[in-house]
């Protein structure tokens, strides 16, 4: 088979198989899909160490169309999504005994350490009381802002929830990425802002969070996607007066940096979060430096005074 032919298999396994996201299969084809047109081929034993590293070379030099002006190139982040794709590529076709570069061959440029886009707890509170509960929509969007803290879940994840949530629970099952369900919690002002939203709902509509009046087109689906909720954190965080740029994602990581600092160990704040790998955790640990602040001024240089 050509590579085109098993580039598709390898899309249909990923979706299918591995349970990947639509998103992340689209991701994978577009990588894969501008890999294939800088090879120029379509036999599998052609992909050597030398044309990954022409690869390479050519992805360091390109410039988005934003950047062109500034002589910007690809961010090293960026170049490596290339390079995950085409390493599980060729880990699929090592596992259907198809002659090609070994994936271990294929290293990831090294990044800058991730940062965290946060903002103050001060900040996080006139955020989640910037809505006017006045409205319906208003009502609403308090209900997502209080929602997004308490569990913690990615905005993908609150787009997927149906109004039969049982909200006299404190908790509920969500199904993430990879398809792993894991359990979230709901605090009381949380269910109590979700409650006064569906009491006011005189709709029929399945999708938690709906878009409401004018908000909705003609023929558009009635469920909130997931630019409509970043719109309307944004809204709340500029009516807040907040100078930061705030989205789904940064409630998601005050709601991981509020329970390490409070004392939460970082396995329970990896299950809540639905990290696979701790790894991906350990970018919350910054926030216990104060405990290791308290530490150092404890123990430090005791013997000398």
């Amino acid at each position: 088979m050509n590579l085109l032919e098993l580039k598709t298999q390898f899309l249909e396994y990923v979706e299918i198989e591995k349970g990947r996201s639509i998103k992340t299969v689209e991701n994978y084809d577009h990588y894969l899909t501008r890999f294939l047109v800088f090879a120029k081929t379509t036999d599998p034993k052609s992909i050597t160490e030398t044309l990954v590293r022409e690869f390479r070379l050519w992805l360091n030099r390109q410039s988005t169309g934003n950047n062109r002006a500034t002589g910007e190139t690809l961010k090293k982040k960026t170049q490596n999504y290339y390079l995950i794709a085409l390493r599980a590529f060729l880990k699929y076709l090592q596992k259907l005994g198809v002659s090609s570069l070994s994936p271990e061959a294929i290293e990831l440029a090294k990044t800058s350490e991730r940062s965290l886009d946060l903002i103050s707890p001060e900040d996080l509170v006139r955020l989640l009381n910037a809505p006017k509960t006045g409205t319906l929509q208003g009502l609403r969007d308090r209900a997502i802002l209080e929602l997004l803290f308490s569990t913690g879940l990615r905005v993908s994840e609150l787009c997927s929830l149906s109004r039969d949530l049982d909200i006299r629970r404190d908790e509920f099952s969500i199904r993430g990425k990879g398809e792993k369900v894991r359990v979230v919690f709901l605090s009381d002002t949380a269910k109590s802002s979700v409650k006064a939203y569906l009491d006011k709902r005189d709709d029929i509509d399945d999708a938690l969070f709906v878009k409401i009046n004018k908000e909705r087109g003609a023929g558009e689906e009635a469920g909130l996607t997931r630019r409509s909720i970043e719109r309307i954190v944004k809204h709340h965080a500029i009516s807040a007066g907040i100078s930061k740029k705030v989205t789904p994602h940064v409630i998601r990581h005050c709601f991981a940096t509020d329970l390490l600092s409070n004392g939460a160990d970082l396995r329970s704040v990896q299950a809540l979060l639905g990290h696979a790998n701790i790894s991906t955790t350990q970018i919350y640990t910054h926030v216990t430096d104060k405990h290791l602040r308290d530490i150092h001024k404890s123990f430090h240089n005791r013997g000398k005074k």
